[in-house]
């Protein structure tokens, strides 16, 4: 089993703790708790002076990398070699008490100038908590290691997608976005209970409200951003909406240049599958310097709502054309509120197919054409 390698702030083209980790096994990195029990076997002995490591401070924490530091007492502690990173998912006290737990990363790194990066995919995910400590180590002639006793545990979570690993998202999508559809409007199935509820409580205006969990797990959007969830995919022979949907027998429909015009800003969200075939793309569209487009802007890349893979606003002959694509299932969330007075709501002639809702939706992480290399 390969031990996990550990990066530090050193610009050098080969992680440092390279050559150890060829010469220690991860079996005596594990032989060695947070309590400082040691097993006979596992190589590393006890040593009282090397200095506990404590007051850890994490910083710059993104979402697959982060920087750790800590204070030492001057005693022996010109003899530590190498540090040891004992590194866990928090416990989910939600959590199926049968399903098997995360196997705890144990890194090893050659001591150099503090803080250090630990950086890596594939042992740390976004929007995570996680459990750290640390102890110093000093490799002996004999290959042995002396050890100090295991700092505090210290708490933190890991960071969302920043821009740039959504463009990443965004470059793969665009690969398998396909041809353009026209299309003409955007609308969103509900229960007739839903419209009822809007009607009497919100005055005839549809509110915006916080995106559920589904898609991406290091989505910015996700749990955060306030919006309203439209469809605007058409069948291929009709042109028009589909009439079947998963959300709702009642429909509501609103012509598109009352969302989506030249006073809003366009947005690409996120990329996911749920273990199937068919893909999905979240865009968000906002009004230009409303609440919703301060937070996009921040935070998701902008795309040109003349000129992208997935939607478009053009103008011909002085009338607004809109086109979706055709080869993924656009999710497109609007801001601010809307008003039902600007559209139309009635009921569709086809199916509700639960099947189909991505409410909570979970990505599949083993997808290799939505997924990028940091975390899922």
């Amino acid at each position: 089993m390969e031990v996990p390698r550990l990066d530090h702030a050193l610009n050098s083209p080969t992680s440092p703790c390279e050559e150890v980790i060829k010469n220690l096994s991860l079996e005596a990195i594990q032989l060695c708790d947070r309590d400082g029990n040691k097993s006979q076997d596992s190589g590393i002995a006890e040593m009282e002076e090397l200095p506990v490591p404590h007051n850890i401070k994490i910083s710059n924490i993104t979402c697959d990398s982060f920087k750790i530091s800590w204070e030492m007492d001057s005693k022996s502690k010109d003899r530590i070699t190498h540090y040891f990173i004992d590194l866990n998912k928090k416990e989910n006290k939600n959590s199926n008490k049968f399903k098997h737990k995360d196997v705890p990363t144990k890194l090893v790194a050659k001591a150099v100038p503090l803080p250090m990066t630990v950086r890596g995919h594939w042992f740390l995910s976004p929007r995570t908590e996680y459990t750290v400590a640390v102890q110093t180590a000093s490799k002996q002639v004999d290959g042995d290691y002396v050890v100090s006793e295991w700092s505090e545990i210290i708490e933190f979570c890991t960071a969302d997608y920043s821009k740039v690993h959504l463009t990443q998202l965004l470059e793969k999508a665009e690969v398998i976005a396909g041809r353009m559809l026209k299309f003409a409007v955007f609308y969103r199935n509900q229960h007739k209970e839903y419209f009822d509820y809007v009607r009497e409580h919100h005055g005839n205006a549809m509110q915006p409200s916080v995106k559920d969990n589904s898609g991406s797990h290091g989505s910015p959007i996700s749990g955060k951003l306030e919006g309203i969830f439209f469809s605007c995919s058409t069948e291929f022979n009709t042109g028009k909406p589909p009439q079947d949907s998963p959300y709702g027998r009642y429909r509501f429909e609103i012509a598109a240049e009352k969302l989506f015009n030249p006073n809003t800003n366009l947005y690409f969200g996120d990329f996911y599958c749920m273990y199937t075939a068919y893909h999905y793309v979240i865009l968000v569209i906002a009004p230009v310097g409303s609440p919703g487009d301060e937070f996009c802007k921040q935070r998701l890349p902008q795309l040109n709502s003349k000129d992208n893979k997935f939607l478009t606003c053009t103008e011909e002959d002085g009338v607004l054309v809109y086109h979706h694509a055709q080869d993924v299932i656009l999710e497109v969330i609007y801001t601010d509120p809307v008003d039902l007075s600007l559209g139309t709501v009635a009921e569709i002639t086809g199916h509700q197919l639960m099947s189909l809702s991505t409410a909570n939706a979970k990505k599949d992480p083993s997808c290799k054409t939505c997924n990028i290399s940091v975390g899922r």
